[in-house]
Parts: C-alpha cells; sequence; structure tokens
C-alpha cells in the first residue's frame, strides 16, 4: 500500500542483504518510522517490543530473523538458538512458529556455506506469499461487501477489532484487503474502529484507512454492542492470531465480546485467515491455545502526544495496583459465521475448512 506517494510493503531485505527494514508500528499514526534491523538478536526485540506486530508479518519477521542469523553463523547451533529464541517472543501467533519451522526445515540438510543465500531466499518467498494470501481474501472477502450492498443499497457498515490491516501484514492486511477493494470499485464502505486497548492498534486501522480514502469512525472499545443494537453495523469483520482446526479464532483481547454482541444483535461475524494461521494440530481453543500474558504497564499507562506534539507517557492506574494483562481471548466456533481465507469463505468448522485443505495436504506441525 502506499504512504503518501510511495508504495510500501511493512517489511523488507535491505539490497545488501545485511540487514531488515521495518516500518515502525510503535511510532504511528503519529509519525512515519522505519527502522533499519541488523541483527538476529534486534528483529527478536522488536517483535517482543511490538514494533511490529500482527500473526502474519511475525511470521514474516521470524524467516527474516533467521536469515540474518546465518549471516553472522550458519551452524547447526546458530540454527537452533536463533529458532529457540524468535519462538519465544511472542506465544500466540502460530504464524511464527510455522514460519520458523518452514526455514529451519529448508536449511537442516544444507551445508553451512549454502544455508546463508537459502535463508533469504526462503524469507523473502514467504514475504511474497503473503502478499498474494492476502490480496486472495480480498477478493473472496469484496464479494461478500458487494452482495451486502446490493442488499441494503446504502453504505456497508464494518465493525473492526484490533488491526489485521497492511501494516500486520507484507501488504494489503486480511480484514483490510476486501474494504480496500470494495473501495476501490466503487462499493460504499464505512468502517467502525475499535480504538482495542491497551494497545491501541485500532489507531493504525484508522491510519491505514486514511491513506486509502475510506470512509471510518474511531470508537471506544465498548461502544460495540451499542452500535449493533443501534443497526449501525452490518457485520463484524475480525482477523486472527490463531485458528483452530475446528474453527476457534483467537484474536485480541475483547473479540470475544463482540462475537457475543454480533450474535445477540443477529449480525454476521467473519474472521479474515490466511492459511498459515490454521493450527492443524488443536481443536478446543479455550483449552489448548496459550493466551500471552503481557507487561502491567501497557494497561498501566496510556503513550501519545502531549500538548508541545511530544511523545508522553501518562500514567492512569497507580504503581501498587494491581493489573493483569491477557493479550488474546478465543472466541468460539459457533460464534463465528465464516472464515474468509484464500480459498474461498468457510464455515467455522473441521468438516468445511477440510473441505479447503484436505489431510494430506496439511504441513506438519510447525510447533516443535
Amino acid at each position: 500500500m502506499k504512504v503518501g506517494e510511495r508504495h510500501y510493503r511493512s517489511i523488507w531485505a535491505d539490497e545488501r542483504r545485511d540487514a531488515v527494514h521495518i516500518i515502525d508500528q510503535s511510532r504511528l499514526p503519529h509519525v512515519f518510522e522505519t527502522l533499519r534491523i541488523p541483527s538476529m538478536e534486534a528483529m527478536a526485540e522488536a517483535i517482543r517490543q511490538m514494533r511490529l506486530r500482527g500473526a502474519p508479518l511475525i511470521g514474516v519477521a521470524a524467516a527474516f530473523g533467521i536469515a540474518l542469523a546465518m549471516l553472522r553463523d550458519a551452524s547447526d547451533a546458530s540454527l537452533s538458538q536463533a529458532c529457540n529464541a524468535l519462538r519465544a517472543t511472542r506465544p500466540t501467533a502460530v504464524n511464527l512458529a510455522w514460519a520458523l519451522a518452514r526455514v529451519r526445515e529448508r536449511l537442516e540438510d544444507l551445508k553451512p556455506a549454502d544455508r546463508v543465500e537459502a535463508a533469504w531466499k526462503e524469507a523473502q518467498a514467504i514475504a511474497d506469499e503473503d502478499v498474494a494470501l492476502n490480496a486472495a481474501i480480498g477478493r473472496h472477502g469484496v464479494v461478500l461487501l458487494q452482495k451486502e450492498y446490493e442488499h441494503l443499497q446504502r453504505p456497508v457498515n464494518i465493525l473492526t477489532h484490533c488491526n489485521a490491516g497492511w501494516v500486520a501484514t507484507v501488504d494489503w492486511g486480511t480484514v483490510t484487503a476486501p474494504i480496500f477493494m470494495a473501495h476501490e470499485m466503487g462499493i460504499p464502505i464505512h468502517v467502525w474502529v475499535d480504538e482495542t486497548r491497551p494497545r491501541n492498534q485500532g489507531l493504525l486501522t484508522a491510519w491505514e484507512l486514511a491513506g486509502h480514502g475510506v470512509a471510518h469512525t474511531l470508537v471506544v472499545d465498548n461502544a460495540g454492542g451499542h452500535l449493533m443494537q443501534q443497526k449501525k453495523v452490518d457485520l463484524v469483520m475480525v482477523g486472527a492470531d490463531r485458528v483452530t482446526r475446528r474453527g476457534d479464532v483467537c484474536n485480541k483481547i475483547g473479540t470475544y465480546l463482540k462475537a457475543l454482541a454480533a450474535r445477540d444483535n443477529g449480525i454476521p461475524f467473519y474472521a479474515c485467515v490466511p492459511s498459515p494461521t490454521i493450527d492443524w494440530t488443536i481443536e478446543d481453543g479455550v483449552e489448548e491455545i496459550p493466551i500471552e500474558e503481557r507487561d502491567p504497564d501497557e494497561v498501566r499507562h496510556v503513550r501519545g502526544l502531549d500538548s508541545d506534539g511530544k511523545y508522553a507517557s501518562v500514567a492512569i492506574a497507580t504503581a501498587k495496583t494491581p493489573i493483569a494483562n491477557p493479550s488474546f481471548d478465543v472466541t468460539p466456533h459457533d460464534l463465528v459465521t465464516g472464515i474468509i481465507t484464500e480459498k474461498g469463505i468457510a464455515r467455522a468448522s473441521e468438516r468445511e475448512l477440510l473441505a479447503f485443505w484436505p489431510r494430506e495436504q496439511h504441513s506438519k506441525a510447525y510447533l516443535t
């Protein structure tokens, strides 16, 4: 997508292949800034500190992290250490483990002298595939939005949660791909954008939509149910960090509440999911998906611009206040109307997902 007049991906390899560049999401939406990532350790820290975030992007970043590690030391020990270090950064998003295992499988039978070139090529291939997957999700999702518009004969109101936009992937985004395509086709769209506390990823979604000229309105997280009751929402569209084989959707904390409100108000609830986000080894998301517990200071402090236009952090709770900060929740499959994938739209069930990905086509479990 474009920032101003220039096309950007959210991550790209330096031409000299001695570093990787990323868009620093921690500075958005107030400042657009890129960072040079020169090492595996720097990549791990960028993932951990959420300078880059979004399950698809995390997977691609981890793959490039392995390439950076091989540049310095292509031994078996270095490969193993790099995989372990990167895997430990974010436990919930399955794309990370999937990408690491894919690169490791590509490299482990090669001689160390051949690993550097192979690692860069594999990481780039994963990045390019991500763009293609998201574009395909967009093509299937825009058909849904077109039908909704033809039925309503007015602008389609979509509610989002967190950021499943182009900066959370390599390009296009999962949720934003069909929205961008609908806008380009002239289908009237309006997006209610949840702010998504505590990290306020909704601000990134608003920034992306504004850059593309899509009508949108930022709302607090708790406004979603009210908007649905007032019939101001036609469908809910969210991304995912992990989806089980029966269609349970793990996404940013608060997604489950949106799904409950949508069911109570008879509003369709869709998850936009590329295939690497599906974890075929897990059936029950509530019981089996590890939920990341993040730093309490994310809740204790709010960051933004002060009256002088400088970044500032303000404490909203005292240092002695006990805080829990679970980053994700799980929406059971029976609350999910459909899963929009690169192959089409499936109901949230193992049977329908298997129709797109028969068992013999499944990738191995990339979790070891």
